[in-house]
């Protein structure tokens, strides 16, 4: 849903542009969004859905894709704002929005994983 947010007028206000810092489009007012930030996200979406057709699949998307988020977040503390490297682009809300997500995906697969292992038994 994030990835076809970012690309509603209205719903995302600003310059939308391919991808870099250079995007000063804004989700909600609040994230800072590129056309490549929004093809990720549907990306990401997509695979969520293709991998809940079973819990190994579905706990593995959970684990990984925190993972990635957290690395996200570590990426965003480091080139926020108006620099060159800033590609993806991210900004302060986004960051946040990262560090929760990572910290949740992880805790729910691992989570869900032991109850699963559990019930198999």
């Amino acid at each position: 849903m994030v990835g076809i947010l970012g690309f509603v007028p209205g719903i995302t206000t600003g310059t939308l542009a391919f991808a870099g810092h250079g995007s000063h489009a804004m989700l909600l007012g609040l994230f800072q969004v590129s056309v490549l930030h929004n093809i990720v996200h549907l990306l990401f979406g997509v695979a969520g859905l293709a991998l809940a057709r079973s819990a190994a699949a579905a706990k593995g998307y959970l684990v990984w894709g925190g993972a990635v988020y957290l690395v996200l977040f570590v990426y965003g503390l480091f080139f926020m704002g108006d620099m060159p490297a800033n590609f993806v682009p991210v900004n302060a809300a986004d960051n946040g929005l990262h560090l929760l997500l990572g910290i949740g995906m992880l805790a729910l697969g691992t989570v869900l994983g032991r109850r699963t292992a559990r019930t198999r038994r």
